[in-house]
């Protein structure tokens, strides 16, 4: 795993998305199906038509161990774009996790995996191999350009991307954000008296 990949990892998305003034964040109903999933990798995106998923199989086998998925399937909520057959060929290649502006299905069978999934949810019907798609293109996800190579985290709170223009920079004003809220909690923690200030000072801005 890449040094900078790792250091965004161990880095909260809400610090990330305060470093980017908000303007990456993926649209909140894409969520994780577990709350303890964390991922963090360089997108290998995928742009399909609704129902098709096809370029997703063509992904996973192109896609670098430690990539994230991220595919661009028009928020469509009836047509999976896989399952956890498809996931678990993904896991096993070594693929980082999957973040899809759509659904997947096989729930349960995705959630033994304990494969990093984010999506708008589940559903029943399968998706189709149309052979119509493309992969490793620009797309727009969840409302957000995402970019070949750019940084993908995602947590409890939902999915932020960094560009990877100015990934380095992002690094350190998150850091930055997350050295601030670490002081700032342990100056008002259990003190009603610093609270009150805190609050006051915040008041009066």
């Amino acid at each position: 795993m890449e040094k900078i990949i790792k250091d965004f990892l161990g880095i909260p998305t809400t610090c990330i998305s305060d470093a980017m003034d908000g303007l990456n964040n993926l649209h909140p109903a894409i969520r994780p199906l577990k709350e303890n999933y964390k991922l963090a990798g360089r997108a290998h995106t995928v742009k399909i038509p609704v129902g098709e998923n096809l370029s997703v199989l063509k992904a996973i086998r192109e896609a670098n161990p430690g990539d994230i998925l991220v595919v661009d399937a028009k928020g469509d909520q009836y047509r999976a774009i896989a399952g956890d057959f498809v996931l678990g060929m993904a896991q096993t290649l070594g693929i980082g996790g999957l973040v899809v502006d759509g659904v997947i299905r096989d729930i349960v069978g995705i959630k033994a995996l304990n494969f990093p999934v984010f999506s708008r949810g589940t559903t029943v019907a399968a998706g189709a191999k149309a052979r119509v798609g493309e992969v490793n293109v620009p797309i727009s996800c969840g409302g957000v350009p995402v970019n070949p190579g750019d940084i993908i985290v995602g947590d409890a709170d939902g999915v932020v991307v960094i560009p990877q223009a100015i990934e380095k920079r992002i690094l350190t004003l998150s850091v930055e954000k997350l050295k601030k809220d670490e002081l700032r909690e342990a100056s008002i923690s259990g003190n009603p008296e610093a609270i009150r200030k805190h609050l006051d000072q915040l008041l009066s801005k």
